[in-house]
């Protein structure tokens, strides 16, 4: 099976397209961190190819060597060779959870758990943000975290759960129709992706979305029962699933049918838009994945592509806004200018560059999961840097990025709002009359 060895089936080109230059090093977060080679993307690569030239087995080392990578890509835009990290990141991650030296019952039942039951089922995933959702609603979590019970617990798990999302009343298919035509005339009829955690964390970002779009002209579908793209499971070493919800995605929204497909979600975005690399072995799908594949739009994409109808100028107070950039959307994507032209279309909004906005928030995934202590390096940084711009406001357009600069906020006590950009623009939107 292909899943056996995943470096080894993988195609040679892209294993030996690195030229160990070493320009990728000063854009990589671990490597800044840590000044290792074997933390940075030339020195993961190099492990890569003795895997798959048979001069190395795969190591408990190498195997934490390929989770302790954000995967943020920003190697990629710094390559002067095209190497495709993202590829090689995914197939060693699949090597090293093949390989089986990660194994342990412990975090064998979390995998199972997580990424085997939970994630491939919406009915499943909404069953638990509905019990989490009660155990906030009634107070439950306030009266355990003034109890001091959480004393109790390891540093580890107090800290986890201090990063407990808090879960939206209603989740997407509650806000938002099957079908919702435009506002005024119709130009394109495109599908909505609601997402997995997006729908349970963020449904509030997708009902913003659908708004956005009937402004501009689209006539939007938007079926209650969907799926999870996936990512999670690509970006986690399971290929496998991966193909399973790729295929079950396609089969949900037939990419002939629509002008476009529309993410909100950075991280998600970028893996939706390689689905036929993932499902280049499955002839019943590959040519509609590659349909796939060009109809999938980022939500600051397409709208950029066909013109944003921006509100008129209000006599509301000016917001200072900064902008930090998903890696996914930034450097997996190449998407930089597009939100930037969302942010600028909104009446009374001044945006302030963020320095280093292509920096890692240390989100990435489950990044900061499991890698709890560079995750929090790369947050402190990155919230040092919001601070110098002395906006109100941080916009970015990828969930987890929402998520890990709302905690720190938090921790932080100031009063910074952390929003997608498309929320900005519905709620310059909501202003007009429908």
């Amino acid at each position: 099976m292909l899943s056996d060895a995943p470096l080894k089936n993988l195609d040679y080109s892209v294993v030996q397209q690195c030229m160990h230059c070493g320009l990728c090093l000063p854009t990589c977060p671990t490597y800044d961190a840590t000044k290792n080679e074997r933390n940075s993307p030339r020195g993961r690569i190099s492990l890569m190819r003795a895997i798959a030239d048979d001069r190395l087995e795969p190591s408990r080392a190498f195997a934490e060597e390929m989770y302790f990578c954000l995967g943020c890509l920003a190697c990629m835009t710094a390559c002067p060779a095209g190497v495709n990290y993202a590829e090689l990141f995914e197939h060693a991650r699949a090597e090293a959870e093949a390989s089986g030296v990660l194994y342990s019952p412990k975090r064998s039942l979390i995998r199972d758990f997580t990424l085997r039951w939970l994630f491939m089922d919406l009915h499943r995933l909404q069953w638990v943000g509905r019990a989490l959702r009660l155990y906030q609603r009634l107070g439950l979590q306030s009266f355990v975290r003034r109890s001091g019970l959480l004393r109790l617990l390891p540093n580890r798990l107090r800290e986890l759960e201090a990063m407990t999302p808090a879960i939206q009343p209603r989740f997407s298919a509650d806000l938002i129709e099957p079908f919702t035509p435009a506002i005024g005339k119709a130009r394109f009829h495109v599908a909505l992706l609601t997402g997995c955690a997006q729908d349970l964390i963020f449904s509030d970002v997708n009902r913003d979305t659908s708004e956005v779009l009937t402004r501009n002209g689209c006539d939007v579908s938007t079926p209650p029962e969907q799926l999870c793209c996936g990512s999670l499971h690509a970006h986690n070493g399971e290929l496998e699933l991966a193909r399973r919800l790729a295929k079950k995605q396609i089969d949900q929204f037939p990419p002939e049918k629509f002008d476009a497909i529309i993410t909100n979600a950075a991280g998600c975005g970028s893996h939706l838009k390689h689905y036929s690399k993932l499902l280049q072995n499955e002839p019943a799908y590959l040519r509609r994945a590659e349909l796939w594949d060009a109809k999938i739009k980022d939500i600051h994409e397409w709208l950029a592509e066909i013109g944003i109808d921006p509100p008129p100028a209000s006599n509301g107070s000016e917001r200072t806004v900064t902008y930090h950039e998903a890696c996914h959307l930034c450097h997996g994507q190449k998407i930089t200018s597009q939100p930037r032209q969302v942010l600028r279309a909104i009446p009374n909004l001044k945006l302030v560059e963020l320095p280093e906005s292509t920096w890692c928030c240390g989100s990435a995934g489950i990044y900061n999961l499991i890698q709890p202590e560079m995750a929090n390096e790369l947050l402190e940084r990155k919230l040092k840097q919001i601070k110098t711009t002395g906006a109100d406001v941080v916009a970015t357009g990828n969930p987890g990025c929402l998520l890990q600069i709302i905690n720190g906020a938090k921790r932080q006590g100031g009063r910074l709002r952390v929003v997608h950009p498309i929320t900005l623009l519905a709620d310059a939107y909501r202003s007009l009359p429908r």
